[in-house]
């Protein structure tokens, strides 16, 4: 005998999942104003890098010196290993340890360490050959996918904060209880903010490996 799923049951899964939409509709208004912060710092540092290329030389040649880019062009070979290593540094080093663990520490610390790197990464990306103009092309759809999924952990970070700061304000009895509902906020964001990550990720590694070269010998 097999037992259908009760309304009930239906309706509190389909809840799980809408949860994190739910909690970005809730906050629309820091949603937007989150976006064109970060979208808004990596135009500025793209302008930047245009501006005073030095800056941009400078870090390419810091890159090439730490081993970035002989790691990036061995692995562009192997788009599924390539993929899950871009997945490791945006997740780990980028979303967690620029993010979410400065702000769990220091309200808010996580969305002025991500400013810095949006802008950094602005300058960097500013390409320095006609075939690296290309190469933006399909990449400036990876910049859209992190960038958005980059954007929730900064949504949680700030609700973190907000909740930590004046918790009557949220409705919890304390700060305790504010952090508690913030880390709350984090790990429900989190949810789609992976999917995106991960969306990111292979498009990134596939489209450098099997995009940029046919777009070149097509518009160059």
């Amino acid at each position: 005998m097999t037992f259908e799923p009760t309304r009930v049951e239906q309706s509190a899964h389909i809840s799980f999942w809408r949860r994190p939409f739910r909690l970005v509709r809730e906050n629309r208004r820091a949603y937007l104003l989150i976006n064109v912060a970060a979208y808004g710092l990596f135009v500025i540092g793209f302008a930047i890098g245009l501006a005073f290329p030095e800056l941009q030389a400078a870090r390419s040649a810091s890159l090439e010196e730490d081993g970035t880019g002989d790691l990036v062009r061995w692995l562009v070979s192997t788009p599924p290993l390539f993929a899950l290593t871009i997945l490791g540094v945006n997740l780990f080093r980028l979303s967690l340890l620029t993010i979410v663990v400065p702000s769990l520490v220091v309200p808010f610390a996580g969305l002025a360490f991500f400013g810095y790197w949006a802008v950094e990464t602005g300058i960097t990306i500013v390409p320095v050959s006609p075939q690296g103009w290309v190469a933006l092309i399909p990449h400036s759809l990876t910049v859209v996918i992190e960038l958005q999924a980059y954007i929730l952990f900064l949504l949680g970070a700030y609700l973190l904060g907000r909740h930590w700061l004046f918790p009557h304000a949220v409705g919890a009895r304390n700060r305790r209880q504010g952090y508690v509902r913030g880390v709350q906020r984090i790990g429900l964001l989190a949810l789609p903010a992976l999917v995106l990550l991960i969306v990111g990720a292979v498009w990134e590694a596939y489209s450098l490996r099997y995009f940029v070269y046919p777009l070149s010998q097509l518009l160059l």
